[in-house]
């Protein structure tokens, strides 16, 4: 016999969501369990503009490329560049491509226009500049940090010129190699050239932070914060690139590593300017490890959400995991009745926000099965992180976008 789980759920609203937290998190992190649906960014989308009203958010950062990011981030603040030209040039993924995340970035451009600075909504990517097909060169992150030094600073100062960054970076067709992601040995990120542009990166970070007052203060905090992402992104670049190189069978399982490492650093950093809510994959936002298959290859890291989790507490950190019923396009159909979804589906509502706890204890020694997703790009909630969830959302059934 099903538990009874009805007094678990409540409205998809801002208020149903903060009653369930002790007190606003300095990050509130909303996972989907696939990417590409737009009923789950349209749900994102009403959520957040309601925590954005009813309780101060200011800042949405989701799974793009944070340098990309910030064109989004011009254009809701400042209007540069057109809509069609920001959701082509803003996002990673493929993420432009939507119409639910398009109508996010009109509605933040809408509601800034005409506010003061100091009230304005704003923009970030918190992933690195990472496809499944690739990395990304190091070179814009190297060159924009450099630039912004060489601006601020006494040139003596600086551990190289820009020509030797250009000379040591070379071509960026080498490091953006989509072969290299089967075929280590195609990789540069254990040349000496990288090895020492590795070294200059960490130089360079050094300088900025050493001399953070003076350049706060001849440019702005906004511009010194923008450096500090190119620093962090320069970095992590040139580190995962190096692990691109490994020839190790570690070599996959540092790779996703440094991914989430970097995602948290960029959310740690968003962090610290102000409340923030997050989208992503639940996989990068929960609290325990994360894992998946690579053909035969089994990998486990800590997720951008365990680490952040960590740094912050559970305080500053908050997590609702989204959970579907079917995607039948996608060949997701009803779930079995003893999964934690097939349970969720019984209840009467399309949608739910769901209390974690209230539901572990009310599932108490019953443990649901693990669903088995026929399609690779959905991934079922593991019953064993229902501890990890402040808080569900559920959704029954996902139409075709």
């Amino acid at each position: 016999m099903a538990p009874d789980i009805e007094h678990t759920a409540h409205t998809v609203e801002a208020a149903a969501v903060m009653r369930l937290l002790p007190a606003r998190p300095r990050l509130l992190a909303l996972g989907e369990p696939t990417h590409g649906e737009d009923t789950l960014l349209q749900l994102r989308n009403e959520l957040f503009r309601q925590l954005i009203e009813e309780e101060g958010y200011r800042t949405i950062t989701i799974e793009s490329d944070c340098l990309r990011g910030l064109v989004v981030d011009d254009h809701v603040t400042r209007g540069t560049h057109s809509l069609d030209e920001v959701m082509e040039h803003g996002f990673s993924h493929g993420f432009g491509a939507s119409a639910a995340n398009r109508e996010l970035v009109r509605w933040m451009r809408a509601y800034n226009d005409g506010r003061p600075a100091s009230e304005w909504l704003r923009f970030a990517g918190f992933d690195g500049p990472l496809e499944i097909t690739g990395a990304a060169s190091p070179r814009r992150a190297l060159t924009a940090l450099h630039g912004y030094l060489a601006a601020g600073v006494d040139r003596d100062l600086l551990p190289c010129s820009a020509d030797t960054l250009d000379r040591l970076l070379g071509a960026d067709d080498r490091w953006a190699d989509p072969a290299v992601m089967t075929d280590p040995s195609q990789s540069v990120g254990q040349s000496a050239e990288a090895g020492e542009l590795r070294l200059l990166a960490d130089d360079l970070v050094a300088l900025l932070d050493a001399r953070t007052p003076q350049l706060i203060a001849a440019t702005s905090r906004d511009d010194w914060d923008r450096a500090r992402l190119y620093g962090r992104t320069a970095i992590g670049l040139l580190r995962y690139h190096f692990w691109m190189a490994d020839t190790s069978p570690a070599r996959m399982t540092r790779m996703v590593g440094v991914r989430d490492q970097m995602m948290a650093d960029n959310l740690l950093a968003v962090a610290a300017r102000g409340p923030a809510l997050v989208h992503a994959h639940n996989s990068h936002l929960q609290r325990e490890k994360s894992s998946m298959r690579m053909g035969d290859l089994p990998l486990e890291w800590w997720s951008a959400g365990s680490i952040v989790n960590a740094h912050l507490g559970d305080d500053g950190y908050a997590f609702l995991a989204t959970a579907v019923g079917t995607i039948r396009h996608q060949g997701v159909g009803t779930p079995p009745p003893d999964t934690f979804e097939g349970l969720l589906y019984a209840l009467p509502q399309d949608r739910h926000v769901i209390d974690a706890p209230l539901l572990a204890a009310a599932l108490g020694d019953t443990q649901p099965a693990l669903r088995v997703s026929p399609y690779y790009g959905y991934a079922p909630l593991d019953p064993a992180h229902l501890p990890g969830y402040d808080g569900i959302v559920f959704i029954k059934d996902v139409p075709r976008s």
